[in-house]
C-alpha cells in the first residue's frame, strides 16, 4: 500500500460545523445498524473519517477481518472490488499520523484506526481508511497489571473499570489511535464477530456495511 503521510488535513464541509458536539455516524451492515461518535480530539482522524463517508468511500466494502472476543476490522476499499482475494493491505493511498490520547482507550465499543505493524510502520501511523470497532473481552485487575507491567505503563481507575466491567482489549491501548466510540447498537459487534469465517478471518457470508451522517 503506498503510503503518503498526511501531517495536516484541511478539511471544510458547510453541513458541518465543528464545536464541542461529536460528529454521529451510522454504520448500516447486513445483521443492523451501529450508531458512532467521532472525537474531536483526534482531529486528524475525524476529518478524514468525515471525509471519506463524505465521498461514499465505504459504502460497498465488507467487514473484511472478525474474530471473536477481539474486534471487527473493515474499510478496505478492494474488499468492494475484489472480496474474494487476500485483503487488509487496501486503502486512499496515504496514512494518517497517530493520535494517541490517553483518555481514549480500547474499551468495547472503540473505533479504532488500523496500521500496519511495527517494523513497517515505526510512528504507528494509521491505515488512511482501515478501522476496527472493538468487541474485547473482560478482565480481572490481577491480569491487567500483567499487561501494565508488560506495556510499561498504567492503567487509571476509567480503563480499570471499563475493563473489569465492560471489557475490551487494553493491549492495544497507546499503539492504534483510538478516535470513536459506538454508542448504539453495540450487540452488532458480537453478532459479526462470531459469524462463520475462513483462516483469514473473512466472514464466509458478505458482511457488508454503508457509513452516513446523522445530523
Amino acid at each position: 500500500m503506498k503510503s503518503i503521510v498526511i501531517t495536516v488535513i484541511a478539511l471544510s464541509f458547510s453541513l458541518f460545523v465543528y464545536s464541542q458536539e461529536r460528529v454521529k455516524v451510522k454504520i448500516t451492515t447486513t445483521y443492523g445498524d451501529m450508531v458512532a461518535e467521532l472525537y474531536n480530539e483526534t482531529p486528524i482522524h475525524r476529518d478524514n473519517f468525515i471525509k471519506l463517508v463524505k465521498d461514499g468511500f465505504y459504502d460497498g466494502t465488507l467487514f473484511h477481518r472478525v474474530i471473536p472476543a477481539f474486534m471487527i476490522q473493515g474499510g478496505d476499499p478492494v474488499s468492494k472490488e475484489k472480496p474474494s482475494q487476500t485483503l487488509g493491505n487496501g486503502g486512499p493511498g496515504y496514512t494518517l499520523p497517530a493520535e494517541f490520547n490517553r483518555n481514549f482507550f480500547h474499551k468495547k465499543g472503540a473505533l479504532a484506526a488500523a496500521r500496519m505493524p511495527d517494523g513497517v510502520n515505526p510512528k504507528k501511523e494509521s491505515s488512511g481508511s482501515q478501522f476496527y470497532v472493538v468487541e474485547g473481552k473482560i478482565y480481572d485487575e490481577k491480569t491487567l497489571e500483567v499487561f501494565a507491567r508488560r506495556m510499561g505503563t498504567t492503567f487509571n481507575e476509567e480503563q480499570i473499570k471499563a475493563y473489569t466491567k465492560v471489557g475490551g482489549t487494553p493491549h492495544l491501548d497507546g499503539n492504534y489511535t483510538v478516535f470513536g466510540e459506538v454508542t448504539k447498537g453495540q450487540e452488532l459487534i458480537s453478532k459479526i464477530s462470531n459469524v462463520k469465517r475462513d483462516k483469514n478471518n473473512l466472514p464466509l457470508e458478505k458482511v457488508i456495511m454503508k457509513i452516513s451522517f446523522i445530523e
